[in-house]
């Protein structure tokens, strides 16, 4: 039994050193300028926010801002409306943390509109190749987009909004 969980320590060991790199290349690059935790300016979303929370400090956990709360792709594959309480429940993250260019929250109404549309909505789950962050971008394009990580998102929001991003926290109003 320990041997299973070395190869799992060793997994998360290997998926957070990726990430640490991911982060610094995305850097270097000019997609990302602020990650989640690095800042404290908080900002109110709108609509269409695409916002996303921490899992143990190895994963991310994405969705899309609506009328308060968020609308998110389960682990079961089901599209669903949860209260941001709801969206950091089970998580390690304490806060959510808005996709912005500099200090203005992107927010795309037609996302919005879309993440609306596939509430219930049941998606042939799977951790690396249909997850969160490719039904994020799917809402946004209105076309499903083969993102399967937060890096990949976070490339594919610079592109779509030609801003660095700079995640920052989530003031509720």
């Amino acid at each position: 039994m320990p041997a299973p969980l070395l190869w799992l320590g060793a997994a998360a060991l290997g998926i957070y050193a990726s990430n640490k790199a991911n982060t610094a290349n995305m850097r270097r690059k000019g997609i990302v300028s602020i990650m989640p935790e690095d800042d404290s300016f908080g900002v109110i979303p709108k609509n269409g926010t695409v916002v996303c929370c921490g899992i143990y400090e190895i994963l991310d956990h994405t969705g899309v801002w609506v009328d308060g709360n968020i609308y998110e792709l389960n682990g079961s594959g089901l599209v669903r409306c949860v209260s941001p309480e709801r969206f950091l429940s089970n998580r390690s993250g304490d806060a959510i943390y808005a996709a912005c260019s500099d200090v203005d929250v992107i927010g795309d109404e037609l996302c919005a509109l879309r993440a609306k549309e596939h509430l219930y909505a049941l998606y042939d789950y799977h951790l690396i190749r249909q997850n969160c962050h490719r039904f994020v971008a799917e809402m946004i394009l209105g076309a499903n987009r083969d993102v399967t990580s937060f890096s990949e998102l976070n490339e594919f929001l610079h592109q779509q909004y030609s801003t660095t991003i700079a995640w920052r926290p989530v003031v509720q109003n």
